[in-house]
């Protein structure tokens, strides 16, 4: 009768272990295919702070989560480590710039894009730099007569184009996008290239990784398949072009891929259906000039998606595009949406998330940051709709450095530009407060 026993304890113990790793997200959006979906408990209310860690400075970067370790990056230049139960720091790694990629974390390593130019891979437990890969440069999207404002033929980096490309590993490889226009494909313990493909601009948005190939949208106006081994082009898509002002061009969304059809978002203001075998367009739908900066999460048929300018977030029919339901805020959408059972997070430009549940249809929380309380009623005007004028220093004049300044004022909402992640009943996200956010519900 021992055998049985022995077997049957083994169970025991192994079930609860599989359980807890299988709510690990080592990645930008949890995983390769970029689904934006946790597997774990998800709080209907984010009424209890677990606790909360702060860097002092601005965070875009969005959480990975992996054993009992949060790795996330911060504008004060650092890649940090912190316990997840207790939200105390283990260790942290110095960059030479802001660190506004999210990281991603693969047998033990852990890999995150700079503004100095370098990924670094780094011993997941120590912090320990492994190896670091040198691109020929990070910068932002550049352009004259940006988002027509003065002086019309200066150059001018777009203050909107917030994020670095997150790195995805499959396979002992490496890949993402560099600001210098290039995707590449590192080997994962080395550093050495393996293959890159040279695009038309920047590549800020992240990579998945599906079926032996890397989609990936550029700046370039084109959405990319990659082959995964040796990085040839397997087809593009060409989404819409702004060749004056530069304000409806470029992808910074990256794709989910489901069931194979590959879902992205462009500052062209469409959300995009593309057939991932050939890139041939299944569907498209048009958000009257809002950009969709935000990463769809997908599932059971559904897409889930927020856009900027119409502070809309929708939730649609994956085999259509029709939308079965929507949601108005006060503020853009570009952090992205996270999905966990019947529960949706969704982070805003207001220093808010909105909880709802997806199967009722119906708004259980809304979790508001202290910056938040404090500072957004300026920036909203009287029918609830974002009041951009109020963040302008000089009145409406259409100059250039008003769109900087705006925005430095606009943060003090405490916006949410990182993505949420959950893991083990707990929601994690970033805040332009400066604060990592641990969230849960008293129920």
């Amino acid at each position: 009768m021992m055998p049985p026993i022995k077997i049957t304890l083994i169970i025991a113990l192994v079930a609860p272990v599989a359980a807890l790793f299988a709510q690990d997200a080592p990645m930008f959006r949890g995983d390769l295919a970029h689904t934006g979906v946790y597997q774990s408990a998800a709080p209907r209310t984010l009424d209890v702070v677990k606790w909360k860690f702060s860097t002092g400075a601005y965070m875009i970067s969005s959480p990975a989560v992996v054993g009992d370790l949060i790795y996330i990056g911060s504008t004060d230049g650092r890649l940090y480590a912190i316990d997840r139960e207790s939200g105390v720091k283990r260790w942290t790694l110095q960059t030479g710039a802001r660190v506004v990629s999210s990281p991603a974390v693969a047998d033990g390593v852990v890999y995150v894009l700079s503004y100095d130019d370098t990924l670094y891979a780094a011993n997941a437990t120590t912090g320990t730099v492994v190896w670091k890969f040198a691109t020929r440069g990070e910068h932002r999207y550049t352009a004259t007569h940006l988002h027509g404002t003065l002086p019309r033929a200066e150059a001018m980096p777009d203050p909107y184009d917030t994020f670095l490309s997150s790195p995805a590993v499959s396979n002992g490889t490496v890949y993402f996008g560099s600001s210098d226009g290039n995707v590449y494909a590192l080997n994962a313990r080395t550093g050495s290239l393996r293959w890159k493909f040279k695009t038309g601009d920047v590549v800020h948005s992240s990579p998945a990784v599906v079926g032996g190939t890397v989609y990936i949208g550029g700046w370039d106006t084109f959405f990319y398949a990659l082959d995964a081994s040796t990085g040839a082009l397997e087809w593009k898509y060409k989404t819409g072009d702004d060749p004056d002002e530069h304000n409806q061009i470029g992808i910074q969304s990256s794709p989910a891929v489901v069931d194979g059809v590959v879902y992205f978002g462009g500052r062209d203001s469409y959300l995009y259906a593309l057939q991932a075998g050939n890139g041939a367009l299944k569907w498209r739908v048009r958000n009257h000039g809002a950009w969709v900066i935000t990463s769809p999460a997908v599932t059971d048929g559904m897409v889930y998606y927020g856009n900027a300018d119409g502070q809309t977030f929708y939730a649609l029919d994956a085999a259509t595009g029709a939308a079965r339901d929507s949601l108005k805020a006060s503020w853009y959408f570009f952090g992205s949406p996270a999905v966990a059972g019947p529960m949706v997070y969704a982070p805003n430009w207001d220093g808010r998330i909105f909880v709802f549940d997806r199967v009722s249809h119906q708004q259980t929380y809304v979790f508001e940051t202290d910056s938040s309380r404090a500072n957004r009623q300026r920036y909203v005007g009287p029918k609830g709709n974002h009041f951009f004028g109020a963040a302008l220093p000089n009145g409406h004049e259409y100059f250039y450095d008003q769109h900087v300044i705006a925005l430095a004022h606009e943060w003090t909402m405490g916006s949410f530009l990182s993505s949420p992640v959950v893991s083990r009943g707990v929601v994690y996200c970033a805040s332009m407060d400066g604060t990592l956010y641990a969230l849960t519900s008293a129920n």
